[in-house]
C-alpha cells in the first residue's frame, strides 16, 4: 500500500516557518507583534484543513486496497507544477481514477447550477476544469489505449447534492462526490480482476507520476 506524503501539511509548515525566520521574527510572532506571521498563520491554517481532508480521504479509500485496487497518493507529473492527491488503479486495470480532495464550507451545499459547479453561492467550476485538465494530461502521459482516466473531486465538509453529481467541462465529465459516498461510487467502476494488467498499469503510473516533493 502506498505511503502518503501529505505535501499540504509540509506546505503549511513551510509557510509558518518562513514568516518566523530569524530570532527577531520568532520573538515578535510569539509576542503577537508580527503581522507577517499572523497573516501566514491564516494561510497555513487553510493548508492544514486541506491536509486533514486529504488524510481522511486516504483512510476512506484504504478498503479498496483489500479489494485489489492499487493506491497512490501525493504524486506529480514530470514537467508540471501541480500535484495529484490520489491515484487509484482499478483491480481490472482498465480505469485510473485521478482524485482531488476538497474541503469546502460545511454550511453550503455543493451542486451544479446552470451547468457550473458551485458551493453555495461560490462558483467552484474552475476546480472541476482543473481536475479534468490534469486527468487529460495524465492520460496522454500514460499512453495506454484501453485504460480510461477518470477525474474525481472528493468533497469534505460541504454536502454534495444527492451525494454525487456530474459536471461537464471543456475537457470532459468530472464526477463530484461527497466523501462519505466515495467508496460506493468507486465500487461502481469496471468489475473483474486482472492482477497482471493492473500491475502493468500501476507500473506505468509509477513511471509517469513520481512522489511529490
Amino acid at each position: 500500500m502506498a505511503v502518503y506524503g501529505n505535501s499540504a501539511a509540509r506546505q503549511a509548515r513551510a509557510i509558518r516557518a518562513g514568516a518566523r525566520k530569524g530570532w527577531r521574527r520568532r520573538v515578535t510572532a510569539w509576542a503577537g507583534r508580527n503581522p507577517e506571521a499572523a497573516a501566514a498563520d491564516v494561510v497555513a491554517a487553510r493548508w492544514e484543513l486541506g491536509a486533514r481532508a486529504e488524510k481522511a480521504t486516504v483512510r476512506l479509500v484504504r478498503p479498496l486496497w483489500w479489494r485489489g485496487w492499487r493506491l497512490r497518493h501525493d504524486r506529480r507529473l514530470a514537467g508540471r507544477r501541480f500535484n495529484v492527491d490520489h491515484v487509484l488503479i482499478s483491480r481490472c486495470g482498465t480505469a485510473v481514477v485521478v482524485a482531488d480532495t476538497k474541503r469546502w464550507h460545511a454550511g453550503r451545499a455543493t451542486a451544479v447550477v446552470g451547468g457550473r459547479l458551485c458551493c453555495g453561492t461560490e462558483d467552484r467550476h474552475e476546480e472541476a476544469e482543473k481536475a479534468a485538465r490534469y486527468a487529460a494530461l495524465i492520460g496522454r502521459a500514460l499512453g495506454m489505449p484501453g485504460v480510461a482516466v477518470w477525474p474525481l473531486l472528493i468533497v469534505h465538509g460541504s454536502q454534495v447534492r444527492d451525494g454525487h453529481v456530474q459536471v461537464w467541462t471543456v475537457h470532459g465529465m468530472v464526477q463530484v462526490v461527497a466523501a462519505d459516498r466515495v467508496l460506493g461510487v468507486l465500487r461502481g467502476a469496471p468489475q473483474g480482476w486482472s492482477w497482471r494488467r493492473s500491475r502493468r498499469v500501476a507500473a506505468r503510473v509509477d513511471e509517469v507520476l513520481t512522489p511529490y516533493r
